[in-house]
């Protein structure tokens, strides 16, 4: 909750941070930005993490409480993680448009400099997230390759969607629900993405509503071994 509360009560406490204080509070980009960040993270562990749990085998093994048996904190923690990795791809590919002219080579170097984000951004947080205890992999060579490049595919989609929210107001200002309805959009098609390379995989999907050690206490991580989490 610590790393999320900033992004979202920003806006609406100290909206000149992003120079929108004479702008109403749903008109704002900031506003906006959080609402498509936060449905969209929010569909990313309510829906996405049970996949990593199938074709993975992937598990949180902390005291929390849940949500669809995702960590509560995760659902927070995305928020601002996400929020990061998207302000990162806008700068980049507001550079690539700028600075490229338009045509078919500057189509191939954004959808070749999408890629290699979503990748490289996948691969960076299953590396730094590796000395966390409390999550891990069945097979964590499998997860650093395979896994980074079914990770990217959150990524692939949603790095070039986010791009459009208000990107040129002249042209059209994007509403909240506008922002809104795009976010459901994006997640819809990663869904169906991912459920893609599952059934490539021919790995079954179940939905477990408890983590295996809120069952088994064993299972849960230090420093709080053997209490069920």
């Amino acid at each position: 909750v610590g790393l999320a509360a900033p992004l979202l009560l920003q806006p609406f406490i100290f909206p000149s941070i992003t120079g929108e204080a004479d702008i109403p509070w749903y008109g704002r980009y900031s506003v906006k930005a959080n609402l498509w960040i936060g449905i969209f993270s929010f569909i990313g562990n309510y829906w996405y993490t049970h996949y990593f749990y199938n074709v993975l085998e992937a598990h949180y093994t902390m005291p929390s409480w849940d949500l669809n048996g995702v960590p509560i904190p995760m659902y927070f923690g995305t928020h601002f993680y996400f929020c990061f990795y998207h302000v990162l791809s806008n700068l980049a590919l507001r550079k690539t448009y700028s600075s490229l002219e338009r045509g078919v080579l500057r189509n191939i170097f954004v959808c070749s400099l999408v890629f290699y984000m979503s990748y490289v951004t996948a691969f960076m947080e299953s590396l730094t997230i590796s000395g966390f205890p409390c999550y891990g992999f069945k097979d964590r060579f499998l997860a650093y390759t395979l896994g980074s490049a079914f990770y990217g595919l959150y990524f692939i989609v949603s790095f070039p969607m986010f791009l459009r929210l208000d990107e040129n107001p002249s042209k059209r200002s994007y509403s909240s629900f506008d922002a809104a309805v795009e976010a459901l959009a994006s997640g819809m098609a990663v869904l169906i993405l991912l459920d893609a390379v599952r059934v490539w995989l021919g790995a079954d999907l179940t939905f477990r509503l408890n983590r295996p050690c809120k069952l088994d206490s064993s299972l849960t991580c230090e420093p709080f071994n053997f209490k069920t989490c």
